[in-house]
């Protein structure tokens, strides 16, 4: 049995997500300053995914799978993806990055405008509140049971190291299915290839790059995220923040090992 789990997690607006391979718990900090915690297996995970094409679209998938999940165990907790601004800025930068690909502009330009048009706006949104507070909160919970000691808030398996490989993956997927010729469904039907086929070639980028972490070509591509990270996406927790946060690791590493454990007992 492995002594340490590995982790990934997601910061809500009062609280913190942590999932491992085959669990997930969350623990949130209600209004009136109470801690509550649910967890759960996993009903949809990507580690039993093998195929590399398939292997990025399952672990977003499996992302997402999880957040029901978490709205009916927790009705208190404020999932991100429901903040009121960052619902505004996200509808308004789809509008632009829509009028965006009808203009005069090269394709290059559309593309590489676009992706910011996505992701900038919503870190100037996020910055400066208790989102990227409780996102530090989980980066330092989890770096520093990954490693041992003290970690800061800033780590290097976040989803926005991500971006780099993402903007590679989606600007040569969409100058390709530019080309496509033939009626608007056509046309509909390749950018939707291109948008799962850049997630999967992406989550490849992106896992090279893990194992990878000092070549020059990975440093490169992690440098918008990282960026992204430090400047906007997170900030100091406190350390009531930090409690949260490490209530959601133990947890979701209790159950892992348990898992483990009796998987490891039963094929003894």
């Amino acid at each position: 049995m492995s002594d340490t789990v590995r982790l990934g997690g997601m910061a809500l607006a009062n609280g913190v997500l942590v999932h491992g391979a085959r669990h997930w718990a969350c623990a949130i900090r209600t209004d009136d300053g109470r801690l509550r915690m649910a967890s759960e297996r996993k009903r949809l995970r990507s580690v039993d995914v093998s195929s590399p094409l398939l292997r990025g679209p399952a672990k977003l998938a499996e992302v997402i799978a999880v957040l029901p999940a978490v709205r009916r165990a927790l009705p208190e907790a404020r999932l991100p993806f429901f903040e009121g601004r960052v619902l505004g800025v996200m509808a308004g930068t789809a509008f632009a990055a829509r009028a965006l690909r009808s203009s005069r502009l090269s394709l290059g330009a559309q593309e590489g405008l676009a992706a910011l048009l996505a992701v900038v706006p919503v870190a100037f949104a996020l910055r400066g509140s208790s989102l990227a507070e409780y996102h530090g909160a989980e980066h330092i919970a989890i770096g520093s049971y990954e490693h041992g000691e003290p970690r800061p808030r800033e780590h290097e398996r976040c989803g926005s190291h991500m971006l780099g490989p993402l903007l590679v993956s989606s600007a040569a997927g969409n100058a390709l299915a530019s080309t496509v010729s033939g009626s608007p469904g056509r046309r509909t039907l390749a950018r939707g290839a291109v948008a799962v086929g850049s997630v999967a070639v992406a989550g490849e980028i992106f896992a090279w790059m893990n194992h990878h972490p000092v070549n020059p070509v990975s440093r490169a591509l992690a440098w918008p995220g990282r960026e992204l990270q430090s400047r906007f996406l997170t900030a100091e927790p406190t350390p009531e923040q930090l409690e949260v946060a490490r209530l959601a690791l133990v947890e979701c590493v209790r159950l892992e090992l348990a898992d483990e454990a009796e998987t490891n007992g039963a094929g003894s």
